[in-house]
């Protein structure tokens, strides 16, 4: 891809006029308070999880990838399938929330289909391994799926062993909160079949460096970092740092609709339909058009919260597979702001390295420092404890949530109007080398609002669904759900105008 087309603005998104102004939650009835009423389970959980060796990211015995990170209703999933040995298998369909606190509910079963074992690919130019298993099984997306993040829980009948594969269901309704999951960075520090993570690299390059690309074209692998999270074989990081959110999101009936970061990249009404827009999790890799979308939505009205860390850090342009499928294949290709002299000296070269590109803190409010990486508590900040983010808290200045900023976080606060860093501290990683991070909050210029929590592990105070595993990071961790942390977050939507409305 040329650098002129990689430097393209998206189209201007839509005034103020296209954001709802009431809580759509109240207008609506409660349309996931309604979907949370009815049965839940905890059979989305997988049971019986076998990697192929003990330190493997891959479990071969049954494993399997989507043609599409997302589908609205009426359109159609494919699901690639490979099994060792050949076996039927079935695929169940649960859709991920609260659910009675069991966390998902059980919405379709596929199959029996038969499956066979399928040829890993070699790796390509650039490390690029796609692959090009048939088509196992389609699913065609009924009218009355609600908007949500679905697994596909993988079972065979020739073994107990199984996977999952993940979508998510986007709809088209103007909505109070878009959750937008954070797959581009659930891909690139995928490792599948072995060590081909966009971190994996041929010498002399740099582990973070603009030649590895990473495919959409190929299943989940373990997640590698931080937590042993099992049930991470075919669900990339979404049970790692997102489904917390998701969680008590539900449980209190806001308004959410879910999409992709390729909804995002996609822009117009799929992002102006929102009042709010959630960036969730370690959401490190955006396109230059995910960047201008919402910087252009902020700007017409809709407000953000950042409940993440280490957020839209690197250029990751989406271009086609090598057989011309759109949106499948990514790499590194630049960093917001531009190297730092320090960086420079752990990453690069970058294709769009000497061009001015946009810094994230001009969106987010901070954005990531060097050390990338720590852990640290989330302090309030002097003179903050008054503030109406923290009402109902009965926090006081200095006052800490312990263990709550890991493993990475955003730093050196942007210059913007009306910026409020409210809360700070310092982070340690594992060389005992120190950062400062910093939480910010600023005014948009529509009556909006864009609050940076500036933490993967926000979620962690937030809620501890089912089959969740507490990070350990850099000799610190989360300490769990926190009614303070609740209390900032629904303080934050009820400044954006939006509401719970729990059943």
């Amino acid at each position: 891809m040329a650098r002129r087309d990689l430097l393209k603005s998206s189209a201007v998104i839509g005034a103020a006029a296209a954001f709802p102004r009431a809580s759509a939650a109240a207008t609506k009835g409660g349309m996931i308070a309604a979907e949370n009423a009815k049965t839940g389970t905890g059979d989305w959980q997988l049971t019986y999880v076998r990697p192929d060796r003990k330190d493997a990211v891959r479990t071969s015995r049954i494993e399997g990838y989507c043609s599409h990170t997302s589908v609205r209703a009426g359109e159609t999933i494919a699901f690639h399938l490979s099994t060792t040995p050949a076996s039927n298998v079935t695929i169940d369909l649960y859709r991920m929330g609260y659910y009675q606190g069991l966390g998902g509910r059980h919405v379709k079963t596929i199959g029996p289909i038969a499956v066979k074992p399928q040829v890993i690919p070699e790796r390509g130019v650039n490390r690029l391994r796609e692959c090009r298993w048939p088509v196992t099984a389609e699913f065609t997306v009924p009218g009355d799926f609600v908007s949500g993040v679905y697994l596909g829980k993988l079972s065979c009948d020739v073994h107990r062993y199984q996977s999952y594969v993940v979508f998510i269901v986007r709809d088209d309704r103007p909505a109070d909160l878009l959750f937008q999951c954070s797959d581009n960075t659930w891909q690139a520090y995928n490792k599948w079949p072995e060590s081909d993570s966009l971190y994996d690299t041929d010498p002399p390059n740099k582990a973070l460096n603009g030649t590895t690309r990473v495919s959409f074209d190929r299943p989940y692998g373990r997640y590698p970092q931080v937590v042993d999270q099992a049930l991470s074989f075919g669900s990339g990081e979404f049970l790692c740092w997102e489904f917390p959110l998701c969680y008590w999101l539900e449980s209190q009936g806001y308004d959410v609709s879910y999409i992709s970061n390729h909804d995002t990249h996609a822009g117009g009404e799929r992002l102006t339909r929102g009042r709010v827009f959630l960036s969730v999790g370690h959401d490190e890799y955006w396109t230059l058009q995910m960047f201008q979308n919402v910087k252009s939505a902020i700007a017409g009205g809709m407000s953000a919260a950042f409940l993440s860390g280490n957020s839209a850090c690197f250029a990751a342009p989406l271009v086609a597979s090598t057989d011309g499928r759109p949106d499948r294949v990514f790499h590194r290709a630049g960093r917001f702001g531009n190297l730092t002299d320090l960086e420079k000296l752990q990453m690069g070269p970058f294709d769009l390295d000497g061009l001015d590109l946009p810094n994230e803190s001009s969106i987010i409010g901070a954005r990531t420092v060097t050390p990338f990486n720590g852990s640290g508590d989330w302090t309030v900040a002097p003179g903050m404890a008054n503030h109406w983010l923290f009402a109902g808290t009965g926090m006081k200045a200095g006052e800490s949530i312990p263990g709550l900023v890991g493993w990475e976080f955003h730093g050196d606060p942007a210059k913007i109007a009306g910026l409020e860093v409210v809360a700070t501290d310092t982070t340690i990683n594992s060389a005992e080398k120190t950062a400062t991070f910093t939480a910010t909050v600023y005014p948009g210029p529509k009556g909006n609002w864009v609050f940076n929590a500036s933490t993967i592990f926000w979620s962690m105070g937030l809620s501890q669904p089912p089959g969740l595993v507490p990070p350990i990071s850099h000799y610190g961790r989360p300490h769990g759900p926190d009614a303070r942390v609740q209390r900032i977050t629904s303080n934050f939507l009820g400044k954006c105008g939006v509401q719970s409305t729990p059943a």
